[in-house]
């Protein structure tokens, strides 16, 4: 079966984005990001694609979903619809959903692990996660970080696995 897991950015009213932009910057979250995704399979939508800074993220596989055929992105490797980017993930390694909301959203069902930045704060936002039900869920590592000078706010980094 394939390990199908998410990794995102959550504010305490669900918020993950607005305006195609990420709602805040946490350094140690990029890091984080990077050091759990390298070397593997990226799966995103077409937006988030298009909010990357960089284009395709280096050092992983990236698949970008969107429902226009024409659309061609360089070094991506194109899925027309979700069963397709199913179909397209790796057996022996771990697959990311990175994003955005109705990607989450589809995609969740097959989710068997969950990367989880939750930030405590309520942030303006037009881009959201879909409600957990958390009894589905594990708690299986946990760091909680204090506000400091870069962000006004606390957050934790919180690893769930489907029960």
């Amino acid at each position: 079966m394939k390990e199908i897991s998410i990794i995102v950015a959550i504010a305490e009213n669900n918020a993950i984005g607005k305006g195609n932009k990420l709602l805040c910057h946490i350094p140690g979250d990029l890091t984080r990001f990077k050091r759990i995704t390298a070397g593997h399979t990226v799966i995103m939508g077409k937006k988030t694609f298009e909010s990357l800074p960089g284009g395709p993220l280096q050092g992983r596989r990236n698949i970008v979903i969107s429902d226009n055929k024409d659309d061609k992105f360089e070094d991506c490797i194109m899925a027309y619809s979700i069963n397709e980017a199913l179909d397209m993930c790796e057996d022996i390694k771990e697959n990311f959903i990175i994003g955005g909301g109705t990607i989450y959203k589809q995609f969740l069902k097959y989710t068997t692990k969950l990367y989880i930045t939750k930030v405590y704060k309520t942030f303006e936002a037009d881009s959201f996660f879909p409600e957990l039900d958390y009894g589905e869920w594990e708690e299986i590592e946990r760091e909680d970080l204090p506000s400091g000078k870069r962000n006004d706010f606390s957050y934790s980094y919180i690893t769930y696995k489907r029960r």
